[in-house]
């Protein structure tokens, strides 16, 4: 029994767009759950080099919970080089905002009045001569598109640091820009889904 060699193609053909299609949900689905799921936590944002202020269609955002003193850092510091992420503690400021209570480079227990969130995945090399003072790290919220010639105008709060950021956390303390602020007045806001 011969099989049609016209049907090989066509299957694999169908077979690529279902694992694209699956993809692109799976993408989609994981940013929602966020904003549907997670707490919000007001962050304040911190000007940024003017030379990489706005590339084609988005906003570098940095924050002032991306900066983490090494006093702040609960269980020590690896001893060798390693792939390496923090988990770090959240808590409400007199300001408003939220900022960093403590961190460590394994699990913080939950705790009443705290968000933890989770650091993107970084390279740590000890520096055993020179302690660390503090540790730079990315939360996968550092980057905002907006439509086409509107960057400028967010460029400017954030530098006069009147751009405020609401992101979501979940209980896996993955974050999601929820809501873009300048003085206090939403500016752009995601759907809830």
């Amino acid at each position: 029994m011969s099989s049609n060699p016209l049907m090989r193609p066509l299957f694999a053909a169908i077979l690529v767009a279902l694992l694209q299609t699956a993809f692109l949900g799976y993408m989609i689905e994981s940013r929602a759950s966020i904003l549907r799921n997670g707490v919000d936590v007001v962050l304040k944002t911190v000007p940024v080099d003017p030379r990489d202020l706005l590339r084609g269609d988005y906003v570098i955002l940095s924050y002032d919970i991306s900066t983490i003193p090494a006093d702040k850092v609960t269980g020590g510091f690896p001893t060798e080089a390693t792939d390496a992420q923090l988990s770090v503690r959240l808590e409400t400021q007199p300001d408003g905002f939220w900022g960093v209570a403590e961190a460590s480079f394994s699990s913080l227990a939950p705790k009443e009045g705290s968000v933890i969130a989770r650091s993107a995945p970084f390279y740590f090399y000890p520096t055993p001569d020179s302690p660390q003072a503090s540790l730079n790290v990315d939360y996968g919220i550092e980057r905002y598109y907006v439509p086409e010639g509107e960057g400028k105008v967010l460029e400017e709060a954030r530098n006069a640091s009147a751009l405020s950021v609401t992101a979501r956390v979940d209980d896996g303390g993955r974050m999601q820009i929820r809501l873009i602020a300048i003085d206090g007045k939403p500016l752009y806001e995601e759907p809830l889904y």
